[in-house]
């Protein structure tokens, strides 16, 4: 500070002094320790840091979901995965909506509802410039339609769905009306837009994506709203990729008065994905899930064998064996810590700290290093609130594929 700047000022002066160090020369350093003074980085970054620190937990508490949403879209930065986000927020109530070419930006967003909606943005191998095309794309541009959902009569006030039906107009297809059961009365009824594109050949077609890109996109379930699941989705594209000219561009024909599309009918003969094929391709092109935990499959087997979930461990006695498991999200080996190294397991309850001893990190370390899933087994520590397991034996988790795990924030 400045006045114990003052009361040092004097003995800065003599020392000086004694070493010739006197007149302007003297003064100019005197007044640059000083102004500094006035400074005072640790203190001021301290404080900046306090300040970031007090804004994180404000919005993480009050506005969850627009905070997470805002560390997704400023990836790559900090220390976690974006998949540890996502797990993290919705161990606190933040709901996820997966990504979807009809309603998707380039960012992640917040919806109406409060959900937080995926950007494409997260799609592996999608270059910026299509999907920026597809999330520009006006959603009024393609189908209309007119729905009773949400719908009231505005002379009874009914908002009964059942009771109001859609009438259509041959006068104008996109100006169809609602008839009211209950008191009779019909009204036109302003149309909604259904979405972005009409079909995968639409999306192709007006987007113009590669073939990786809008094989990923089905992959991972981006095309679902289309009207496929993602082993559907993936036949659609291989048939859409493919140009068919301009004699074939229109196949839909007339038939008793209705008219059909012969792509639109085309069945894909491949079996839906189970969950587990739709976590790994999650992970594969996006390098997150919205879905279950891959540890979410194991639980009932890992229990059974006496392994404790994250969320569990600050509840058992300090100095008990224990054994945990998890996907390896860290590996640390700080300079200072004198060989020791420190991993960071989660599971789909949370997320449990292991430390492990120069000597078993020597022993057993290309399983440190290159399992994906570990199981661990050692002491419980738990000191100043921080629970922790001291390893005393470790293995890779059997059973976990490599495609269902994040790269690991390592050695950093």
């Amino acid at each position: 500070s400045e006045k114990r700047m003052k009361q040092l000022e004097g003995l800065l002066r003599e020392g000086m002094a004694k070493h010739g160090i006197i007149g302007d020369t003297a003064d100019r350093i005197v007044l640059s320790i000083t102004s500094f003074a006035l400074y005072g980085f640790p203190e001021s970054h301290a404080a900046s840091f306090a300040l970031i620190a007090y804004a994180s937990a404000y919005f993480k508490t009050h506005y969850p979901a627009a905070f997470y949403t805002a560390l997704l879209n400023n990836q790559p930065m900090g220390f976690y995965h974006p998949a540890t986000l996502v797990k993290d927020a919705q161990r606190r109530g933040v709901r996820f909506n997966p990504i979807d070419v009809q309603v998707s930006g380039w960012d992640c967003s917040v919806e109406a509802d409060g959900a937080v909606r995926l950007g494409l943005r997260y799609v592996r191998g999608l270059r910026a410039e299509a999907g920026h095309k597809i999330a520009s794309t006006d959603l009024g541009s393609t189908d209309f339609q007119t729905t009773s959902s949400g719908a009231r009569c505005p002379k009874c006030g009914c908002d009964d769905e059942s009771m109001l039906e859609v009438v259509p107009q041959a006068s104008s297809p996109r100006s169809q009306a609602l008839f009211c059961n209950i008191c009779s009365h019909q009204w036109i009824a302003p149309p909604v837009p259904t979405g972005r594109f009409r079909s995968v050949d639409d999306l192709v077609r007006r987007v113009n994506l590669r073939r990786d890109e809008i094989a990923m996109l089905a992959e991972i379930g981006a095309l679902n709203s289309l009207g496929h699941d993602r082993r559907s989705a993936m036949w659609q594209v291989e048939r859409a990729i493919r140009p068919a000219g301009e004699m074939f561009e229109d196949r839909s024909y007339e038939s008793f008065g209705e008219r059909y599309d012969e792509r639109a009918v085309e069945r894909s003969p491949l079996p839906e994905m189970n969950i587990s094929e739709r976590l790994i391709a999650d992970y594969t092109g996006t390098g997150l899930t919205v879905g279950p935990h891959p540890l979410t499959f194991r639980r009932k087997e890992l229990s059974m064998r006496g392994v404790i979930p994250a969320l569990e461990l600050p509840r058992q006695r300090a100095g008990r064996r224990v054994r945990t498991a998890g996907m390896v999200i860290t590996r640390q080996r700080p300079g200072t810590a004198k060989g020791f190294v420190f991993l960071t397991l989660e599971d789909e309850t949370g997320i449990a700290n292991i430390i492990i001893r120069p000597d078993l990190y020597a022993a057993d370390r290309l399983t440190v290093v290159e399992s994906s899933f570990l199981l661990v087994e050692g002491i419980l520590q738990n000191q100043d609130g921080v629970t922790s397991v001291k390893a005393e034996r470790m293995s890779k988790l059997d059973g976990m594929p490599d495609e269902a795990a994040i790269d690991s924030h390592d050695f950093h």
